[in-house]
């Protein structure tokens, strides 16, 4: 026998992650609140995972495109409006989204009532664009347009201007 089949210790592997009910960190964007579920610590960077709440009548994000990354979203509750280039596609409760990359693509709730999604970054580097959005959004300057573009461009995201 080798001296490694003779070891009777566990081998470290990766460690499970658990997040509680109300654990996890919380950013806000506006009527926008988000709980990181996962922000990729835990899986070599290579998925997130965020519980996003929607307030009623709430408007996305410019239409985007990611250049790295895929996106993903299951609606838990309520309805998720998505525009991806021309055409909506209202996604209520039980749908799953999933946006690849280079794809133009935003989402809103044009609801009354409150909307809950899943959402799913494979890798996980927009994790920080949101931390870095909520940055921008508690200093004193208003979120521009051309400041929140410049926060997008740090994780390879340009705006779908064009979205034909």
């Amino acid at each position: 026998m080798t001296e490694e089949a003779q070891t009777s210790e566990p081998q470290a592997g990766p460690a499970v992650s658990v997040v509680a009910p109300g654990d996890g960190e919380t950013i806000v964007l506006g009527p926008t609140r988000m709980r990181i579920l996962e922000d990729g610590s835990h899986t070599g960077h290579r998925l997130a995972i965020a519980e996003s709440v929607l307030a009623p009548h709430t408007q996305g994000p410019p239409q985007h495109r990611h250049a790295e990354h895929d996106e993903g979203f299951y609606i838990l509750s309520g309805t998720v409006r998505f525009t991806v280039g021309h055409e909506d596609h209202d996604a209520p409760a039980g749908t799953f989204v999933l946006v690849p990359p280079g794809t133009p693509h935003t989402f809103a709730n044009p609801t009354d009532q409150p909307a809950v999604m899943l959402s799913i970054f494979t890798p996980d580097l927009y994790v920080q664009y949101f931390r870095d959005l909520q940055d921008v959004l508690t200093t004193d300057r208003p979120l521009t347009p051309q400041a929140g573009i410049d926060v997008m461009s740090r994780y390879a995201t340009t705006p779908a201007a064009d979205s034909t």
